[in-house]
């Protein structure tokens, strides 16, 4: 059974600490909607209207193309252990992007400097709503471990490969939307 709340409450954030996958749904007036699995190791509360996650490099960046043109947001985990429950942030979201000064204060903040290799942007959720639901149909699966190959392969590229590859495939959206990852914006990559 469904239920809406204002905020993240206690009992929210700590079934969010729990998680090791959430996903994100996105979409512009037109085109494709969007649906993105993320690690929550860079994912955080910020307080019980916002949340964050720093964003790595990806297929493309559907999410950021999709803020620009709409800013709708849905973030969604899904107790796989344990407590059955299905839990949705929906708000209005906006990509923050390396280099600015935006950026660099929430990395500080929210993520203690630390940029995995190939970070592109962070996105924040201004979250309007938060609703659970029964998760009674979700089938249980054990979390073994984090898969190391987004990083490995950010590392093997290097910071000119990773800028390179932006400028391939993370311009534009699959629609044609402008995702505001510069082509000549630096990528980072220790």
């Amino acid at each position: 059974m469904a239920k809406q709340f204002e905020r993240i409450e206690a009992a929210h954030a700590a079934f969010i600490e729990q998680q090791h996958i959430f996903f994100t749904a996105s979409a512009a007036a037109t085109g494709r909607v969007n649906v993105s699995p993320r690690g929550t190791d860079a994912f955080r509360v910020l307080d019980p209207n916002s949340v964050a996650y720093l964003d790595e490099t990806g297929s493309g960046n559907e999410t950021a193309a999709h803020l620009r043109a709409s800013g709708r947001l849905t973030v969604m985990f899904c107790g796989f252990e344990n407590v059955p429950m299905i839990l949705r942030l929906y708000g209005q979201g906006r990509a923050l992007p390396r280099g600015t000064p935006e950026y660099a204060a929430l990395l500080e903040t929210a993520f203690d400097n630390q940029e995995p290799p190939g970070a592109r942007q962070i996105i924040r959720l201004d979250i309007d709503l938060v609703q659970t639901s029964c998760g009674y149909g979700v089938p249980l699966f054990d979390y073994k471990e984090d898969r190391p190959t987004l990083r490995r392969w950010a590392e093997a590229k290097g910071e000119e490969g990773v800028a390179a590859y932006w400028r391939q495939k993370n311009v534009r959206s699959i629609d044609g939307f402008e995702t505001g990852v510069e082509a000549d914006q630096p990528a980072m990559v220790d």
